[in-house]
C-alpha cells in the first residue's frame, strides 16, 4: 500500500502513479517501476552504491499538455545545460506509461535534493518528478505544496545491454 503524504491532484496524476522510467546506464538499461515494498520481484538491485538518490527530470510537455516536437527538444536540450552547468551525473531516460503508448524523454539525475528536483521540475513547467533510492520508488509534486508525495518500493528489470 502506497504512502501518500498530502496527495496533489494534478489532471495526470493517475498516469504518474503507475509510469514507467527506462534508464539508460553504460553497461545496461534498467527499468524501474513503482511496486510493493520490498522490491521481490526486481532482477537487479539498485545500481548506485551508497545511499544516492536518483530523480527522473524531464522538460517534454509542460503543463501536461502536448508541446510540440521542436519546442520539447528546445526545453530538454535546456534541461541538460542545466544538468551540464552543475556538473551533475546523469543518464538519458524516458518515462511514461506501462503499455508503451506514451513516453517522455527525460534525464535520470544524481546529485540533487529533493527540493531541487521539485524547483526543477516547476522550472520546466512539471507537475511532478520521480526519486529513485535504495529504499523507495516516490512520485514528487512539482506545486507550490512542495510536500505532496507518494511513496511505494520498486521493481527494476534489465532492458537491454546499452549502445556503446
Amino acid at each position: 500500500m502506497p504512502a501518500v503524504i498530502r496527495c496533489a491532484k494534478p489532471e495526470q496524476w493517475s498516469h504518474y502513479l503507475d509510469a514507467v522510467v527506462d534508464i539508460a546506464f553504460a553497461a545496461h538499461s534498467i527499468r524501474a517501476t513503482p511496486g510493493a515494498w520490498g522490491g521481490s520481484a526486481s532482477t537487479l538491485p539498485y545500481p548506485l552504491v551508497g545511499a544516492h538518490t536518483i530523480h527522473i527530470v524531464t522538460a517534454f510537455n509542460p503543463g501536461g499538455r502536448q508541446a510540440t516536437a521542436q519546442a520539447n527538444l528546445r526545453a530538454q536540450h535546456e534541461l541538460l545545460q542545466t544538468i551540464g552547468l552543475r556538473g551533475l551525473q546523469s543518464w538519458p531516460a524516458v518515462g511514461g506509461d506501462p503499455a508503451g503508448t506514451h513516453a517522455e524523454i527525460s534525464e535520470a539525475v544524481v546529485g540533487l535534493d529533493d527540493a531541487e528536483a521539485r524547483a526543477w521540475g516547476r522550472r520546466f513547467g512539471q507537475d511532478a518528478v520521480f526519486a529513485w533510492s535504495p529504499a523507495s520508488w516516490r512520485l514528487l509534486a512539482c506545486t507550490d505544496a512542495a510536500h505532496d508525495a507518494v511513496t511505494t518500493g520498486w521493481h527494476a528489470t534489465r532492458l537491454a545491454p546499452s549502445s556503446p
